[in-house]
């Protein structure tokens, strides 16, 4: 498949998730937990501005990451985001997950688990990630976030064995 081609199926991909996450916002609420009533789903953007890694690798870059989430009501999700890996690449990561709020009881602690598609270790990054083939490869993100109100949360999701991201998660 060429770069164009792979790029376009990207493009699109993104483009049909974002349609899907533009449904009418959830109605506000005060309490730590998102807004999810009803058939309501609540929706998250996620910045990530740093990586922590737990080797170093003198080609390492710095790791930027956007994303957007929609959880339901059962705490199901989905969701995507694109990053420039640690190597500088542009990539991609489309998934379905769960999210068990506030695990201990009133404290706005929360477990994440999501799994999916990884885009983007291409030429001589692709064994960076396991089972990869022509740049797409599947992972598994386990995450704990602190909910500091309704619509704001502080996330760290560990990368398997290579790092931890750190993320500002805002609810809308």
């Amino acid at each position: 498949m060429n770069h164009f081609l792979k790029r376009g199926l990207a493009a699109a991909a993104l483009g049909g998730m974002l349609v899907g996450l533009a449904a009418p916002p959830a109605k506000a609420q005060t309490t730590a937990a998102p807004a999810r009533s009803g058939d309501d789903a609540s929706r998250e953007l996620v910045l990530a501005p740093y990586a922590h890694h737990f080797s170093h690798d003198s080609e390492h870059r710095h790791v930027v990451l956007v994303g957007l989430e929609r959880i339901q009501r059962d705490g199901s999700l989905w969701g995507g985001a694109i990053f420039r890996n640690s190597f500088g690449q542009g990539s991609g990561y489309a998934y379905y997950g769960q999210v068990w709020d506030d695990i201990f009881d009133g404290s706005g602690v929360y477990f994440k688990l999501s799994g999916g598609i990884l885009y983007g270790y291409r030429g001589n990054y692709k064994d960076k990630v396991p089972f990869n083939h022509g740049g797409f490869s599947p992972a598994i993100i386990p995450a704990v976030g602190y909910r500091m109100a309704s619509h704001d949360a502080l996330q760290v999701a560990a990368l398997g064995k290579a790092g931890l991201i750190f993320s500002y998660n805002h609810g809308f």
